[in-house]
């Protein structure tokens, strides 16, 4: 179990060498970019727009797709963002834009055919934390390669090709090693409820019965996402405001404790071994995430933080809050149910609202506030994503409180 866990967290760590390159690079000046829009955000919107996209799309296939197939699915629609990549290089400002929006169409849905591997286990708090950790810590490390790679010489432009490149040999290793997992066994499925792909019926009756969780817990998604995703494109210009610019080291400085905190805090639940319980503890983990990304932007603020803690403390507030959509919320969910389906059919909805919400967060910064500097706008999306988080998640908890609360140790667990 350890090295399927293993073999989760580097497929995942692999693809973000597809998919974060870019903002590494600052694209400050772009010869036939004529528009208002600032170039690298429109990149970034065209990106994420095709991830959007793909999260869209994947409500459907995640939800349907079987066991079979999952690891030359990964390496195709790897393969594709790459090639996309490639065109984005070779092709000239404004129309290599629409590479970024193909990079992205197919990287939406990863993390699904990922996740399915671990989900429906005892021991999937464990390596659901481990994968999350992967794109905690992947993020800032792909920067750091990525800012390497332009220090040999390569343009930003093919730097992003160049880094995916990179990182094929770890991807093969990794999916090579993930299909030599074994399915969930019997005790598994007791405690934590058989998965299987769920048909349109299925999804409908799911939604029918806890929309308004989902509302609530979608609602905070979009947020966290949508913060979660500027301070990570952004990085650069945020770590420039603050003094920093141009230290390679200080993106992969400032993810790592924050992938540990977040990796020791979801892998703590599998000791909650009843599902209800376990819920209700992920909601205090959001609550506690975006209580500590507003009080660490007030402290900020007030002088007792220097910037690089300021941006580990709200980074793992920001990912305490985030990861747990990403992960075990909903495998936890699906399990205090006791309905028969799959968490990436929950995940794929939670994922293509936040992604939307990125792109209007995105927008609204270029078009809407571009008076602001990078700093100030990031604190002030921290004040109002951790208000609203904690009401939202505070909502949720007392939902299921209420309707499951009364389900609580009646279901017994595998001995």
């Amino acid at each position: 179990m350890p090295l399927g866990a293993a073999a989760a967290f580097c497929t995942y760590f692999s693809m973000y060498a597809f998919r974060k390159p870019i903002a590494a690079a600052t694209f400050a000046e772009q010869n036939g970019w004529l528009f208002e829009l600032d170039y690298k955000t429109a990149l970034l919107i065209a990106q994420v727009l095709g991830y959007a996209l793909s999260k869209l799309i994947g409500i459907k296939v995640i939800a349907e797709f079987g066991r079979a197939g999952r690891a030359k699915a990964i390496l195709g629609l790897i393969g594709v963002s790459w090639m996309a990549l490639l065109l984005f290089a070779a092709v000239p400002a404004p129309w290599n834009i629409a590479f970024l929006f193909l990079n992205g169409l197919p990287l939406g849905m990863i993390w699904g055919l990922v996740f399915s591997y671990v989900e429906g286990r005892r021991a999937s708090e464990a390596m659901g934390a481990l994968l999350c950790a992967s794109f905690i810590l992947s993020s800032g490390v792909v920067k750091s390669v990525a800012m390497m790679v332009m220090a040999w010489g390569v343009s930003e432009m093919w730097m992003p090709a160049a880094t995916g490149a990179l990182f094929f040999p770890l991807l093969l290793l990794s999916l090579h090693l993930l299909e030599r997992l074994p399915p969930p066994d019997a005790r598994d499925e007791a405690e934590r409820t058989v998965r299987v792909p769920m048909l349109k019926t299925d999804r409908v009756a799911f939604l029918r019965r806890h929309g308004l969780a989902m509302i609530l817990l979608v609602a905070g998604y979009v947020l966290l996402t949508a913060v979660r995703d500027f301070r990570d494109n952004f990085a650069a210009e945020l770590w420039t405001a603050m003094g920093y610019g141009g230290v390679a080291s200080v993106f992969s400085a400032s993810e790592l404790p924050v992938a540990i905190a977040a990796l020791a805090a979801l892998g703590a639940l599998m000791l909650i071994r009843d599902n209800v319980r376990a819920l209700l503890a992920m909601h205090g983990i959001i609550i506690a995430g975006a209580m500590l990304l507003g009080l660490a932007t007030l402290a900020f603020q007030m002088g007792y933080l220097q910037p690089l803690s300021y941006m580990i403390l709200t980074g793992a507030g920001l990912y305490l809050a985030y990861t747990p959509f990403n992960a075990m919320l909903f495998d936890r969910m699906i399990a205090a149910i006791g309905h028969a389906g799959n968490a990436g059919f929950l995940i794929y909805i939670a994922d293509s609202s936040g992604y939307v919400g990125s792109v209007v967060l995105l927008l609204y910064r270029s078009l809407g506030a571009p008076e602001l500097d990078w700093l100030q706008f990031y604190i002030n999306c921290a004040y109002l994503t951790a208000i609203a988080v904690s009401v939202l998640a505070l909502m949720s908890a007392i939902y299921f409180h209420l309707h499951l609360g009364r389900q609580h140790g009646r279901r017994p667990v595998a001995a």
